[in-house]
């Protein structure tokens, strides 16, 4: 099982343990506003859905979204990783964290691990999608190295912007 360690956090893959912190990420308002509802409602729901997503791309990738917690508490505050969207033509990064925890840089310290793992894997660049309206995101994208390409359509008659890395 992959673990990766940072100065606060510990990032490692996700159980079907971690149901009902998925379930109270996926259903937070920061999470619906910028990432999308995905349906989510019960604790059964939610294991089949770290099952079906998460644990799934470990066996079939080798990587996939992490949880991050406090070395010291414990406490799981959001996840971070590595994703492969149908939409994408590249492998993507992905991170979102309970609101408790935004702005107090535990997001760009979880992605920095992430972007190592995958310099580790070999991965020659990753993509990053951000709403438009999503400053901090996009900030945080930025602040890791991205750079924007521009506009692409998502989703039917949505748009987002899209980001990528040269590791």
């Amino acid at each position: 099982m992959l673990t990766l360690e940072t100065e606060r956090l510990i990032l490692r893959e996700m159980t079907v343990k971690d149901a009902p912190f998925m379930l109270a990420l996926l259903n937070s308002q920061g999470f619906l506003d910028n990432i999308g509802d995905r349906g989510v409602r019960t604790l059964a729901q939610a294991e089949n859905y770290l099952i079906e997503g998460p644990i799934n791309s470990y066996q079939e990738h080798g990587y996939g979204m992490y949880c991050f917690e406090l070395r010291q508490s414990g406490d799981i505050l959001g996840v971070a990783g590595l994703v492969n969207r149908e939409q994408l033509p590249g492998i993507d990064l992905g991170y979102a964290l309970l609101p408790e925890f935004l702005g107090k840089g535990y997001a760009l310290e979880a992605c920095q691990a992430v972007l190592a793992h995958a310099k580790a894997l070999r991965l020659g660049e990753l993509l990053a999608i951000v709403n438009e309206d999503n400053q901090a995101s996009r900030t945080l994208l930025e602040k890791l190295g991205f750079s924007l390409k521009g506009p692409m359509a998502w989703g039917g008659d949505e748009e987002v912007l899209l980001y990528n890395i040269t590791l």
